[in-house]
């Protein structure tokens, strides 16, 4: 079958879409899959061949550095399609078109939308950088077929002629062999981004008022940081005289999930900004899937998930006492929180899950006819 290539300047190689379900799904279907992405060494895995390119040290010198040599790879392997998942790659990947092939554009988050809300750009530039990204997008994407990873991205593109929605929803195939014993001391589970819009100083300050109570409840942080907000992280810990948090850093998510199913609830506590609010959180999905009961913030789209399952709790965010509460009241009454981790991974199995999206990804791909 048609070599397809998929480009990343920006994640690691063994990113859980790009590589576990995009890839491997392509691969498995038979096409000629390369992966292009920062890593340490070209390799083969599970049927798909990466090639790597240096990790960047800046966005500088990755947007400036990184992201053209990635697509130079692209353009050397000759293939009949592109998928691109980022956006710094859309001006470089204009080059490709010379190859008169098919482009596909991955679009994870919505960036206009998700640069109001970046830390590292100041205030007063944020308004002007995300209509100049709409602009650059409206430019650069004319032509490409556009996969949206959430539902609520499309009505802010309505003048693309081609989208296809394909969510980001768990491999059950993968997460189903994951079991492992608990641990002896109650212990909450976060996987994903750590930062504190995401609920990192409101979970030390709930775990802090359990531990006035009496309560130990440890955590376990999975997921990538920065040394800052590590340090902050840290420093609060030491302020509340904290103990019993693991910060793990960006494992691989086999090894992440090993360390979550051998805890006994799944946190998704983030702040109401707008990419978290209308996007499917992965990480809800894989804790069903390992039966842990959740506690999520009270947004609709989390709500509908949570209440429509009966798997969790929905709580306002910003308040750790309440999500001290929620915690307490499943570890007190842990006959309802077991059936909870139970519903939910029912859910999960019957509608939550990549098998269903898979078969978009290949009718799309089909319907690029690049035999």
């Amino acid at each position: 079958m048609a070599k397809v290539v998929h480009l990343t300047s920006v994640h690691p190689p063994f990113d859980v879409r790009i590589f576990y379900k995009e890839c491997k799904t392509l691969a498995q279907a038979g096409y000629e899959v390369v992966l292009i992405a920062p890593h340490t060494q070209d390799e083969v895995v599970e049927g798909v061949r990466i090639r790597a390119v240096p990790k960047s040290k800046n966005r500088l010198q990755r947007m400036f550095g990184v992201a053209p040599q990635v697509v130079c790879l692209g353009f050397k392997e000759k293939a009949a399609a592109y998928h691109l998942h980022d956006t710094e790659l859309l001006p470089w990947a204009q080059f490709l078109r010379l190859r008169r092939c098919r482009i596909v554009y991955d679009m994870h988050e919505n960036v206009p939308k998700a640069i109001l809300t970046k830390h590292w750009i100041p205030p007063m530039l944020r308004k002007t950088i995300a209509r100049v990204l709409k602009l650059v997008e409206r430019i650069f994407l004319a032509g490409m077929h556009v996969v949206f990873a959430e539902h609520s991205y499309q009505k802010d593109y309505p003048w693309l002629p081609r989208g296809t929605v394909i969510l980001n929803m768990p491999r059950i195939e993968a997460l189903s062999g994951v079991r492992e014993s608990k641990y002896p001391t109650p212990t909450v589970a976060y996987m994903g981004g750590v930062t504190a819009v995401r609920g990192s100083l409101l979970t030390l300050y709930a775990l802090h008022i359990l531990q006035q109570r009496g309560k130990q409840v440890n955590w376990e942080c999975i997921g990538p940081l920065t040394r800052p907000h590590e340090q902050e992280l840290r420093a609060l810990m030491t302020a509340l005289r904290l103990e019993g948090v693991t910060f793990r850093g960006y494992m691989l998510p086999q090894e992440g999930w090993r360390i979550v199913s051998r805890c006994h609830i799944g946190l998704a506590v983030l702040q109401p900004i707008p990419n978290y609010v209308d996007s499917y959180p992965t990480k809800l999905f894989e804790y069903m899937a390992l039966g842990l009961p959740l506690i999520t913030s009270d947004f609709p789209l989390y709500r509908e998930i949570v209440e429509g399952s009966r798997c969790g709790l929905c709580i306002p965010f910003g308040d750790p006492q309440p999500l001290a509460e929620s915690i307490e009241w499943l570890l007190e009454h842990p006959d309802e929180a077991e059936a909870m981790g139970k519903r939910g991974q029912e859910a999960v199995r019957t509608r939550y899950n990549w098998d269903v999206e898979a078969k978009k990804l290949l009718a799309l791909y089909r319907s690029l006819s690049l035999d």
